[in-house]
């Protein structure tokens, strides 16, 4: 057995090594495709971080500068703990989730103003980006340069309520919400709700929990029982937080013609999909979670 063992030997050692596949020539990226310099930075007081039961977490980003009172309210009740052990209380089967107290008895934190002035339209149709058709609720939608969809009638513009929007709950005008009791749409857009109900930020990690709450069939799905309501174990700006543990976010912004271009493809899909046109809630807008440095 010596013998043919060193002979294989040999061949082993004779034979060359297999040289190694090239590297894969990575894809040239598409027009559409997002860019380093297009993510920026979400400032810390502008991102709200919702505890909920079973250590769910829902951030949610703040329109400070499009509905500065009610924001400023959220912040003021955040800064007081207000939510802490209050609960999500409404769940409508294709309509929205809300949240707050339940019972609508608990007084207001000191300091917020229990109703503030009327936010649901400004003056100036600002957008980086416009979309190529109107819409059976506007005159022209698009994206502001930071990130934001927005419609106009030709006179007033609004942000609009999608999926993932937080808006004000209220009563009869000329009650504009505080906004403690916050919703937002988990269903198809809820693009009535324009005009009529204040937006103060949108969803951006964490919409899967509310989406996936079990829903009511009681009155305006409005939970039956306390048993029902899923607990909120606190709700806190990431800049009251400890600096190690506040969330970092970043947003694609949409001045560039990169996102120009990611419009046009949703807007105009290759074959066999069939394209004419695009609603403003059917674009995405990206964020992304960035390391704790």
């Amino acid at each position: 057995m010596l013998i043919p063992l060193l002979s294989l030997l040999a061949f082993a050692q004779a034979t060359p090594p297999t040289p190694a596949a090239p590297a894969a020539t990575p894809p040239a990226p598409l027009p559409s495709d997002v860019a380093e310099q297009d993510w920026r930075a979400i400032p810390d007081n502008e991102l709200l971080v919702m505890t909920l039961t079973g250590n769910r977490t829902v951030v949610i980003r703040l329109a400070a500068r499009f509905a500065p009172e009610h924001v400023a309210n959220v912040r003021t009740l955040a800064k007081a703990g207000w939510w802490d052990a209050s609960s999500v209380y409404r769940v409508q089967e294709n309509w929205v989730a809300q949240w707050g107290d339940a019972t609508e008895k608990k007084p207001l934190a000191p300091g917020v103003v229990k109703i503030p002035a009327a936010e649901y339209e400004f003056a100036g149709f600002t957008v980086a980006q416009r979309l190529s058709k109107a819409d059976s609720h506007s005159t022209a939608s698009g994206f502001t340069a930071d990130g934001w969809p927005i419609a106009t009638d030709g006179k007033m513009a609004w942000l609009t309520h999608c999926y993932g929007t937080v808006g004000v709950a209220r009563d009869s005008a000329p009650d504009t919400g505080s906004g403690s009791e916050l919703f937002t749409p988990i269903g198809q857009s809820a693009r009535r709700l324009d005009r009529n109900y204040t937006v103060v930020g949108r969803i951006i990690e964490g919409m899967k929990y509310l989406s996936a709450l079990p829903r009511s069939d009681a009155a305006m799905g409005v939970y039956a029982t306390e048993a029902e309501r899923s607990g909120i174990v606190s709700v806190r700006l990431a800049s009251d937080m400890p600096v190690a543990e506040r969330p970092k976010f970043e947003y694609r912004s949409t001045d560039n013609e990169r996102f120009a271009a990611y419009i046009k493809l949703r807007e105009n899909p290759a074959a066999p999909m069939i394209g004419s046109g695009l609603e403003v809630c059917e674009m995405p807008l990206a964020t992304r979670r960035v390391p704790v440095k």
